[in-house]
């Protein structure tokens, strides 16, 4: 087995490229390829923000799809984005009043 400690911490981040297939009212899984934007607040329940790539419908492409966290039954990486390097202000910048 290999040594946890040498594996990278997998993130979802946003501009990732993947393929999630979620529950549907058919036997079939629900398949959307495309990029993720983050996380979305929906009735009280996470949901991923997926702007569609590719879909069967003629203009699948470029629609924002949300998908409930609670439906996800496997999201495969595709390209995995890097996170924003968090920007920060200097340290002599910084204003304090007392």
């Amino acid at each position: 087995m290999p040594d946890d400690k040498k594996r990278p911490l997998v993130t979802l981040t946003a501009g990732s490229t993947l393929t999630i297939r979620s529950a549907d009212r058919s036997e079939e899984p629900l398949v959307t390829t495309g990029i993720f934007r983050g996380y979305v607040n929906l009735g009280g329940d996470q949901a991923l923000s997926v702007e569609m790539t590719e879909g069967k419908e003629k203009d699948g492409a470029g629609r924002i799809r949300l998908i409930p966290c609670s439906v996800v039954l496997s999201l495969e990486i595709l390209n995995h984005a890097k996170p924003e390097e968090e920007k920060r202000i200097p340290e002599a910048a910084q204003v304090y009043f007392g």
